[in-house]
């Protein structure tokens, strides 16, 4: 990207203590070449060949060309026919150049490569930054992270800060002078990291946090609402030991987005077919917001539920489903939850949730004349995220 060569200079004078300290360049250790494992995953990623990139050490000028060339020999390699690959990125860094970071978050990007800190290993600052660059897909219309922290692995951030032995502050002739290349320095700095939360899909939020903050003070990926905002998934967690009222809130709240959360006092449990015969109500009392005026499903709506016995119901309800309405997949207790208000305007949510699978779960918003599915969605792979208060403290910070 060219804007990357337009604000280099400014990179280079917001290098903080870490870098200014490191030594060594990063080390590179791939595991799926000659001396190293191959494994076959299951999963989502079912029949591919993972092959894990150990980066090490200190990120420093030069690391991102070389993490490029090896990417390509494997990119090469994969070409050639085959399964199908799946490369991991495992971090443990204390961080280096910022710049560095950043662009080889942009490669992880490029190239599809997941992240991953191991517990035990610590990746911050421009480690950190790298890390948000795991990527599934990068194929539009929107992207996949792919970005997983093992608990008891440790991430943290900080602002930069700007280095005073850089060259563009010597030029400074006076006090308003090296004011004024400060600020400039510091607006070129965050105009680099907010464009690359952008291209990470980061929640604009953690970045504003970040830079209004001294860059002496780390903020760690411990909880809920961080790995949330991160797109991040915490490797090791189960279901949280609360009641079901309580993780159907936890569930809306987040899928809710911006409207205050509410408790476990909001969330009403249902009987499966209560839920039913409730929304199917909603969709023939609003039948032209959903398109559906004058069809013959809305007769059968009101058939079914003037009907004694559920099988008609579950019928249309299964048939609305298949046509798009975003009617939630009934796969364990329902819950109403309500109390979601932004001045005149209300919504109620209701969630359907697995007892065997705590990633499972389905949800419709109801707000005054349709429904729509989740405002935000948990990370790939690691919904049972949204079972937790965002303020529950998953992976503690090591003292």
């Amino acid at each position: 990207m060219i804007w990357h060569h337009a604000i280099a200079f400014a990179v280079a004078a917001l290098i903080g203590a870490v870098a200014s300290s490191a030594v060594a360049a990063a080390s590179f250790v791939v595991d799926g070449g000659s001396s190293a494992k191959r494994e076959v995953e299951g999963g989502s990623n079912a029949g591919a060949v993972r092959i894990t990139i150990r980066i090490t050490g200190a990120l420093e000028d030069g690391d991102p060309e070389r993490l490029r060339a090896i990417l390509m020999r494997i990119a090469g390699a994969a070409g050639h026919g085959g399964a199908p690959v799946r490369i991991v990125a495992e971090l443990s860094s204390n961080g280096g150049d910022i710049y560095a970071g950043l662009n080889m978050g942009y490669l992880f990007k490029e190239f599809d490569v997941a992240t991953l800190v191991r517990a035990g290993d610590l990746c911050f600052s421009a480690c950190a930054l790298a890390f948000l660059g795991g990527t599934a897909s990068h194929l539009p219309p929107n992207s996949i992270p792919d970005r997983t922290v093992e608990i008891g692995g440790q991430v943290a951030f900080h602002s930069f800060n700007i280095n005073p032995n850089s060259k563009s502050l010597s030029a400074a002739t006076d006090v308003t002078s090296g004011l004024v290349i400060g600020f400039s320095l510091a607006r070129g700095g965050s105009s680099l990291l907010v464009r690359y939360a952008a291209a990470m899909a980061i929640d604009p939020a953690f970045i504003a946090r970040l830079l209004g903050r001294p860059a002496e003070v780390w903020e760690y990926v411990d909880r809920d609402g961080e790995f949330v905002d991160l797109a991040s998934c915490a490797a090791g967690i189960g279901r949280p030991a609360i009641t079901y009222a309580e993780m159907a809130a936890n569930i809306c709240n987040h899928a809710t987005g911006d409207f205050s959360p509410v408790d476990a006092s909001k969330a009403r449990e249902m009987t499966a077919m209560q839920a039913r015969r409730h929304l199917l109500r909603h969709v023939q009392e609003n039948s032209e917001s959903f398109g559906l005026q004058g069809s013959v499903l809305i007769k059968e709506i009101g058939t079914a539920l003037a009907a004694r016995t559920d099988r008609q119901v579950e019928a249309v309800y299964r048939d609305l489903r298949q046509l798009g309405v975003a009617l939630p997949e009934i796969v364990g207790p329902v819950f109403e939850v309500t109390g979601y208000i932004s001045g005149s305007y209300t919504l109620q949510c209701h969630v359907s949730f697995s007892l065997e699978d705590p990633d499972r779960y389905d949800l419709a918003i109801q707000g005054p004349t349709g429904l729509t599915k989740a405002f935000r969605h948990a990370p790939r792979q690691c919904g049972r995220l949204f079972l937790f208060d965002r303020d529950a403290v998953l992976n503690p910070e090591k003292k």
